[in-house]
Order: structure tokens, then sequence, then C-alpha cells
């Protein structure tokens, strides 16, 4: 009886794949996703956005990637196109008006418009209290975090409008809400990134086009090596998570071609969270 009854739910149940087939089928659905789409990628030649560029490229999308250095751009650029995916680069330092213009004209050229700009820059020149910040840190600070995004998405725009169904992503810090002692204006800037969403996320939506934030918590990047690679920060850090691990690039990348793809299309002036832990409790 219990023979006949295992071969029974044999030939009725679907053969079980192994799980790098799974796993290879699940990259296969989730490709197309993004197809024929563009997208602008500032500073994603490292870090957090080089695991978007290269999350956006697997799905489909046509990807423009760039940072301030050559060398580094074409590192990126080489590395995306060896794993077959469909990549160009330039270099681009955001808060310079020439090299924004280069970034629109490369994009531009190689693919004849753009769908999606993802924001990833930030710099951080010195540690200390808000107060103590010279007015040229502060220029510097805010002309980066904050202002090259609002005019980088100006010099793109009439192009994405012609697209429709555009998506920007601007990238914030879990320290806009808990900001972190001695990383004074850099809070600062961050917080504005939230506001910055929501308000062209209100201003954009008669033109189709959605804006949302990522607010990475503590990710381990060049960028927080100062924070990840001290133990004593590290241990202290995974006391407030909920997931008791240090953040991975990877860890954004999916969130952002979530907000890209048609699946968001109802989703606009959000600020989404990767941190392992709410920065609300």
């Amino acid at each position: 009886m219990l023979r006949s009854l295992t071969w029974a739910w044999k030939g009725l149940l679907p053969p079980v794949a192994p799980l790098s087939m799974r796993s290879t089928s699940s990259e296969a659905n989730r490709r197309g996703k993004l197809d024929n789409k563009v997208a602008v990628i500032t500073g994603s030649t490292k870090g957090i956005g080089f695991a978007i560029a290269r999350r956006l490229a697997q799905d489909g999308a046509h990807v423009v990637v760039s940072s301030r250095k050559q060398q580094n751009v074409d590192q990126a650029v080489a590395a995306l196109q060896g794993e077959g995916l469909s990549v160009t680069g330039t270099v681009c330092h955001v808060g310079k008006p020439e090299d924004r213009e280069r970034l629109v004209a490369t994009t531009l050229e190689s693919y004849g418009g753009v769908d999606f700009l993802v924001c990833v820059p930030a710099i951080n020149p010195i540690v200390g209290s808000t107060t103590d910040c010279s007015e040229q840190i502060w220029d510097k600070i805010l002309n980066v975090n904050v202002k090259a995004p609002g005019l980088l998405l100006s010099q793109l725009l009439p192009h994405m409008e012609k697209r429709g169904q555009s998506s920007v992503v601007l990238v914030s810090s879990v320290a806009a809400y808990t900001p972190v002692a001695k990383l004074g204006v850099y809070n600062v800037s961050k917080t504005a990134l939230l506001g910055l969403t929501k308000t062209l996320a209100v201003e954009l939506a008669p033109k189709n086009i959605r804006v949302n934030c990522l607010v990475p918590g503590l990710i381990k990047t060049d960028f927080s090596k100062v924070l990840t690679e001290d133990p004593v920060i590290s241990e202290t850090s995974l006391e407030f998570f909920g997931v008791q691990r240090l953040g991975e690039p990877e860890d954004c990348a999916g969130i952002v071609s979530f907000l890209c793809s048609p699946d968001a299309s109802y989703i606009t002036g959000e600020c989404i969270v990767v941190a392992g832990h709410s920065p609300h409790l």
C-alpha cells in the first residue's frame, strides 16, 4: 500500500530541480524585467553603486556607469562587459557641470535616451561637529550630496519624459534618521535627500516619473571601511540590528531594480531603509 502511494505521488508531483538549476532558472526569469531600458548610475564603479549597476544590467537594462576616475570607470566597464552585460561608462564628478553634461551626452550617444537615474555619490571630507565645519566644507558636501542629483535630473528630465514610466532613485543613509556623532553636515545632507525625494515625487508625478529613495544602513564598502573594520564599532552596531550581520552592497541592488521595474509602478515618494533594523524604533 505504502509503495503504491509513493509511486502515485511520484507520478503527480513535478520533478524537483537541483538548487543550482533553480537559482539559474530564477535569474533567467528575472532577466528581461528591464529589457531595453537605459539606466544612468552615478558613483557606480565600486560598492553600492557597482552592485546596482550589475543588477540592473542583469535584469536587462543598458547601463551607463560613472565615477570621478577614468581608471575606475575602465575597470568597472571591463568587469561588467566581461559578464556579458550591456554597459558603457564615462568619467563624471557630479559636482562639476561639464562632467554632468558629458554624462548626459554619453548616454544619449550610446543608447538614444534614458529611463532610470540612480544617484549614489556622497562625500564627507571632515569628521567633526556641524558647528566646526567651515563654509567651504558646507558648500562641498551639499554641492555633491544634495544639489548634484537635482541638477543632473534637470538635465536628463526632457529625455526621461519622452520615454514614459521613468524612475529616479536617490541614495540617502540611515544617518538621516539616526545622526552619527561627528558626521554633522553629512547627516544634514542625507536628511535633505529625504525631502528632495518627496518634493520631486510630487513635482514629477504628472510627468509619469516616479522618485524614491534608498536608505542604506551600515554596508561593507570602501566608504564605510573606517566603521566596518573597527571590531568595537561593528560589534556595537550589531546589538541594534535585527539581522545579525553587516550589510553587503548586493543587499541594496535588488531594491533599486524593483523600484525601477513595472512592479513598482504605483510607488513614489517612498524612502526605503535597508539596514538590518528599523531606525524608527
